[in-house]
């Protein structure tokens, strides 16, 4: 019979799952609301966020019980890690919010940024769903992989600013579209960067060496 504490561990591992899950669902929210300016899409993300933030509070409650059972040297790893990694998740769910907030001054004023954009945040979605796989597997050569999608994050970001700095520079009454969506951009860039802080947490909870994956 398992005892009370593989139980704990266990919901822990369940727990940061379902948050990732949580994360991936806001990310695609995002996504889809600035690619077919789908005001629901964003009017969907307050409340993914909310559940974001109670997943925070109650894994953080949780990893502290877990701490007060003075675990091993393996264990403990893998709770400061989820520490560490539920802020990132937390912080991601506030970014989408922040895209959700400025998808209806795009009033459905659709380009061909906007699909750069829903690819860049299908690629930082999909970042998030391999660092959570790999800190569930224990699998730290997969969470370093999480570095790979990282550059094309960037190198997306890379691509619609640069071509947004043209239609400001040549559309001057596109300045303000320009800017709202060039935000976005960046705020997709930001979660990417969260996720690789999330793989080098599981790199560290795996193998106990902090690396910089950046």
């Amino acid at each position: 019979m398992r005892s009370h504490y593989e139980q704990q561990m266990e919901l822990l591992n369940r727990s940061l799952t379902e948050m990732g899950g949580l994360c991936r669902q806001v990310i695609d929210l995002a996504a889809l609301s600035v690619t077919h300016g789908h005001t629901d899409a964003a009017g969907q993300i307050p409340a993914v966020d909310a559940r974001i933030d109670q997943y925070e509070r109650s894994i953080e409650s949780l990893c502290l019980k877990l701490l007060n059972r003075q675990p091993d040297t393996h264990d403990l790893r893998e709770v400061s890690a989820a520490l560490k990694m539920i802020t990132d998740m937390e912080r991601i769910g506030d970014q989408a919010a922040d895209i959700g907030e400025i998808v209806p001054f795009l009033k459905g004023h659709i380009t061909k940024n906007c699909a750069l954009i829903r690819d860049m945040g299908e690629a930082a979605s999909r970042m998030v769903t391999t660092a959570v796989e790999a800190y569930v597997n224990r699998d730290a050569d997969l969470a370093r992989g999480v570095q790979q999608q990282d550059d094309v994050v960037d190198r997306y970001f890379r691509d619609i600013r640069s071509d947004l700095i043209r239609v400001i520079t040549q559309t001057p009454e596109e300045v303000e579209y320009a800017l709202d969506l060039l935000m976005i951009a960046k705020y997709f860039e930001r979660i990417g960067d969260h996720a690789t802080n999330i793989a080098e947490w599981v790199v560290f909870s795996v193998t106990g060496e902090k690396e910089n994956l950046e």
